[in-house]
């Protein structure tokens, strides 16, 4: 059951929910110790999922653990990066290239928009980008219902 929930939590390791990342968060739901309304990331979408996967009934997010928002991924601006190496070590994914001294960047890609990295830049040099929507990265965003396939008998 952990790794059902587990796939549906959009794996953003930001820790919102209370938990140190989205496994720990699933096994935490799997266990009765935590509700399925507590991850922002995953948004309602995440939460009617949770609910019917767990046949319980759909609860609002929990708005003490944060706000849905846009994904989004992190930007350096590297002329004011100073490398510090503080951004490399909060972010969850390793999603920040660079060594000390020297400029960082992210790994696009890899980053999840978790905001970890935002708090310990000395330089407020990191800025948050929604991704804009493009036919590679669209997702359905409406409820897919599911409908019930009876066996008939054949003549």
């Amino acid at each position: 059951m952990i790794e059902k929930i587990d796939s549906i939590l959009p794996q953003t390791q930001c820790g919102q929910c209370g938990y140190p990342g989205c496994k720990p968060y699933a096994t935490a739901i799997a266990n009765g110790e935590a509700d399925i309304n507590q991850c922002p990331p995953g948004g309602d979408d995440g939460i009617h999922k949770l609910a019917d996967l767990l046949g319980v009934d759909y609860k609002p997010l929990n708005e003490e653990h944060g706000a849905p928002k846009p994904k989004s991924v992190a930007i350096i601006d590297e002329k004011t990066c100073i490398g510090c190496t503080l951004c490399i070590q909060a972010c969850p994914v390793d999603a920040i290239l660079g060594s000390a001294k020297h400029m960082h960047t992210i790994i696009e890609k890899e980053c999840t928009g978790c905001e970890l990295c935002l708090p310990p830049c000395p330089v407020d040099c990191i800025e948050m980008v929604p991704i804009k929507e493009t036919t590679e990265n669209w997702k359905w965003k409406y409820p897919v219902h599911k409908f019930k396939v009876e066996e008939r008998d054949a003549p």
